[in-house]
This record gives structure tokens, C-alpha cells and sequence, in this order.
């Protein structure tokens, strides 16, 4: 039977830390308002799965989605310039 040997890593770029870099937790902080815009969507969605939805539950699950979209758009806005600016 053959043993597997493991060997260390010999390059920084295999070392591996468990850690976002600072270009992930940049672009983290770029979504963070889509993010915390579908949290508030989902929240509105599972109020509503216990009981029937009533027009206060349907308004605030419909802004909830209008807030998405804008943060969606404003995210593509701002992604679409950066790659503009750095195109150009």
C-alpha cells in the first residue's frame, strides 16, 4: 500500500488563511446595501408564511422589492463605472 505525503505549501499564493483578502471584503462592502436589501425582502416574505397576507404585508414585501431593484441598478451603475474608468 502506498502512503500519501503531504507537503507544505512552498508559495504564498497556495497558503491559504481562511481570510477574505481586501479586495473580497471591498467588493463585500460594494453589495452591502443589495445585501441588506433582500434580507429586508426575504423578512417581509417569511412574515407572511404563517398567515395570509394582508395589504400592509403586500406593501411592505412589494417596497421591499422596489428596494432591491434600486440596489441592484445602483450596484450595476457603480461596477459599470468603475470598469469604465479603468477601460478607458
Amino acid at each position: 500500500m502506498k502512503s500519501i505525503i503531504t507537503l507544505p505549501a512552498t508559495s504564498g499564493a497556495l497558503a491559504f488563511d481562511g481570510e477574505p483578502s481586501g479586495v473580497e471584503l471591498d467588493a463585500i462592502e460594494q453589495e452591502m446595501p443589495l445585501i441588506l436589501a433582500e434580507v429586508e425582502l426575504l423578512d417581509a416574505q417569511i412574515k407572511t408564511l404563517d398567515r395570509p397576507a394582508v395589504k400592509l404585508d403586500e406593501r411592505r414585501i412589494r417596497r421591499a422589492r422596489n428596494r432591491v431593484v434600486a440596489a441592484r441598478r445602483d450596484l450595476a451603475n457603480r461596477v459599470g463605472v468603475v470598469r469604465a474608468g479603468g477601460a478607458a
